[in-house]
């Protein structure tokens, strides 16, 4: 019995390999995602191992240096090292765009389920507020959000969770409507469920598939929301590394000497980032959408 359930154990885990491998070959977007991803989450968690100087220390000696032995990528107009401050920026940009995601999805979830199962003045005027919300551009709305509440980060977090719920409320809500018409919601309320069971038993969990797919693509906007704030001057304080404030402050040595590497360097992070995360999304959601599934 037992040695029948080592060989079991093996050809399973043989087989969902397998399986893993099959679907990466047959959606390189997918792969190119997730190794994107990927080391950008390592960079995160080993930056304190990865990095050579500290990524806030200022050195007015060592301003505007090319890449050179000591400092690989360069410097700033501060004498910060440059690679030391992508390598930690990651930690601020995920943290936002994490907590601002995670926001976003407890929000909206609860206004779009109830939305599309309950046809009141109520949940009406719920959907009408994420218009609004949504009618204005987010680089502004988050703006406005973080002057009145304080450019803190925890606040950043905060404005760019509330830019996004609607997103997230008018997914659900269209989903919603097309669960609450199936034949095993009728069966649950013939069978005398409440409708708060209904909704969260049996509605909420057959609503809420494309949410990780859409998760992924809307932390690649909060990352990118966070460095549009942080490049005007609303969102991460410098000296903290964060790549929108890091273009801002290469910005002008490059307009002026002509310094390329302090702003097009992050830049080019930032690019990455998000485009990861789009392609991550993206082929979540070919995965798990047997409509747009090719394999």
């Amino acid at each position: 019995m037992s040695a029948n359930l080592r060989a079991v154990r093996p050809s399973r885990l043989t087989s969902r390999l397998a399986s893993s491998g099959q679907l990466f070959r047959a959606n390189p977007r997918l792969l190119a995602g997730t190794i994107i991803v990927t080391s950008i989450a390592l960079l995160t968690i080993f930056a304190p191992l990865i990095a050579r100087f500290n990524p806030e220390q200022a050195n007015p000696y060592d301003v505007l240096l090319a890449p050179t032995r000591t400092y690989w990528l360069g410097t700033d107009s501060s004498g910060m090292d440059i690679l030391s401050r992508l390598i930690y920026a990651p930690r601020v940009d995920l943290t936002i765009a994490f907590g601002a995601t995670f926001l976003a999805i407890a929000l909206g979830t609860p206004v779009g389920v109830l939305a599309g199962y309950y046809s009141s003045p109520v949940t009406e005027l719920g959907m009408r507020i994420a218009d609004v919300l949504q009618s204005f551009p987010a680089l502004v709305l988050g703006m406005g959000l973080v002057v009145l509440s304080g450019q803190q980060i925890r606040n950043v977090i905060l404005a760019i969770g509330i830019v996004n719920a609607p997103i997230y409320a008018r997914m659900v809500r269209s989903q919603a409507l097309q669960v609450r018409e199936r034949l095993f919601i009728e069966g649950a309320r013939a069978a005398g469920a409440s409708d708060i069971a209904i909704v969260f038993r049996h509605l909420l969990p057959n609503s809420s598939g494309p949410i990780f797919a859409l998760s992924s693509v809307t932390m690649g906007v909060a990352i990118l929301l966070t460095a549009g704030l942080s490049f005007v001057g609303a969102g991460v304080r410098v000296p903290t590394p964060e790549w929108g404030s890091m273009i801002a402050i290469g910005a002008e040595s490059l307009y002026e000497g002509g310094k390329w590497w302090p702003s097009v360097l992050p830049g080019l992070m930032l690019a990455i980032t998000v485009m990861g995360f789009g392609l991550l999304g993206d082929s979540l959601a070919e995965v798990t959408d047997p409509k747009r599934r090719k394999f």
